[in-house]
């Protein structure tokens, strides 16, 4: 078998990066952090050259003073000078900038992921909109161990927002859904992620054993969102790098990454935290090929190759109905005559049938979809040819 491996370390910098009169790069460099001011740097970046943006803005908290526990301890909360702005109109005007300039780097079929809490999410998605993004969902991070409301006056804020964009109504963005499918054990992954906080031996502690980085997002939540909406070889951006939580994820999936950050503080914890992570990664372990896109078989393939035979008798899954497979790859069932899907519908006096997973083998007494056949021929045009 051949072993084909994704050399992250190798992806750094094919080429120079070249600073043009005007401060334009014109080649993206991979596998780097850039440091400086995130609107001006991406600003400088090739146009069209990103596949997914993942941005954790500032919240812009409006925090009045110091929160503090029943006990009297301090909450460690966001109190940072870069979550700060003097009025809704200056966070709205960053807002607007910064998001423009990241729409330019898309690629046509790009996707960007923008996180934020009810601060600051509503205003971002009425510019996300303004500025032509095209939202595709809004998805709910419900938190498993929020912090609690110690005053007691509201409710406890217990979740944050992601809204998933494509950069317009018209791209042919990257879902993975049968990837997010089998994350969720075959279950339709929904719009709501119930994950904890990041804590524990996740959460990066400085030399002080403090938090490194006051909003440190966990892993899990940018894995979802990076293995559902790219692939292996795809260039996710973050223009508010933090620690590199981005980073660390698309290095483990196979992903290239550009993050962007002005704090020199946090850019050392990042960039220690990705040297810690292999460079060499199985392209087999991380490739999530989409049903849709596999060779289409027909089911006539199955009876001309003598894998199912004309009167050979097919079941549904709970043995209630039968049917009788033809010469010529069609199937009967009492009075109904068809295609695998057209005679599965109409014993179910359904609207549609699927009639690879409904129609079964009995194979020693137990129910086995026709679809493990179908995978078996594809399997074999798979198979490369001997040179």
């Amino acid at each position: 078998m051949r072993l084909e491996t994704f050399d992250a370390a190798n992806q750094v910098n094919h080429g120079v990066v070249v600073n043009n009169g005007d401060g334009a790069m014109n080649k993206l460099p991979n596998n780097e952090i850039l440091a400086g001011d995130c609107i001006q740097i991406l600003e400088s970046l090739p146009e069209e050259s990103v596949d997914m943006i993942f941005a954790d803005p500032p919240y812009n908290l409006q925090l009045a003073g110091e929160l503090h526990r029943p006990n009297n301890s301090r909450v460690d909360g966001v109190e940072d000078d870069w979550d700060k702005f003097d009025t809704f109109a200056e966070y709205d005007d960053f807002t607007q900038r910064w998001l423009a300039a990241a729409r330019r780097l898309l690629k046509p079929d790009g996707t960007i992921w923008v996180i934020g809490s009810y601060h600051n999410i509503y205003r971002v998605g009425t510019t996300l909109q303004d500025l032509g993004y095209w939202t595709l969902n809004d998805v709910v991070w419900v938190k498993t161990n929020p912090m609690p409301n110690f005053r007691g006056r509201r409710f406890t804020n217990a979740h944050e927002t992601l809204l998933w964009c494509s950069k317009s109504k018209e791209s042919r963005y990257t879902f993975n859904y049968d990837a997010m499918k089998a994350l969720n054990e075959d279950l339709q992954m929904r719009s709501d992620w119930v994950m904890p906080l990041c804590t524990g031996g996740e959460r990066i502690k400085g030399e002080d054993g403090q938090k490194a980085h006051p909003t440190q997002k966990p892993e899990a939540l940018l894995y979802r969102a990076i293995l559902a909406a790219t692939n292996p070889g795809d260039v996710v951006l973050d223009p508010f790098f933090g620690t590199g939580t981005t980073g660390a994820v698309a290095k483990k999936l196979g992903r290239k990454y550009v993050g962007i950050e002005r704090d020199t503080d946090y850019i050392a914890v990042a960039e220690k935290r990705l040297a810690s992570i292999p460079n060499h990664i199985d392209m087999q372990l991380i490739e999530t090929p989409s049903k849709r896109k596999q060779p289409r078989i027909p089911f006539g393939n199955l009876v001309e190759r003598g894998m199912l035979s004309a009167g050979d008798v097919l079941i549904s899954p709970c043995k209630r109905w039968t049917a009788k497979v033809r010469a010529d790859g069609t199937i009967i069932s009492s009075e109904f005559r068809g295609s695998i899907h057209q005679v599965g519908a109409a014993v179910q006096n359904a609207p549609s049938c699927n009639g690879w997973t409904f129609w079964c083998m009995d194979v020693e007494g137990r129910p086995v979809p026709i679809d493990m056949l179908r995978q078996k021929l594809r399997a074999e045009r798979e198979q490369p040819k001997p040179s």
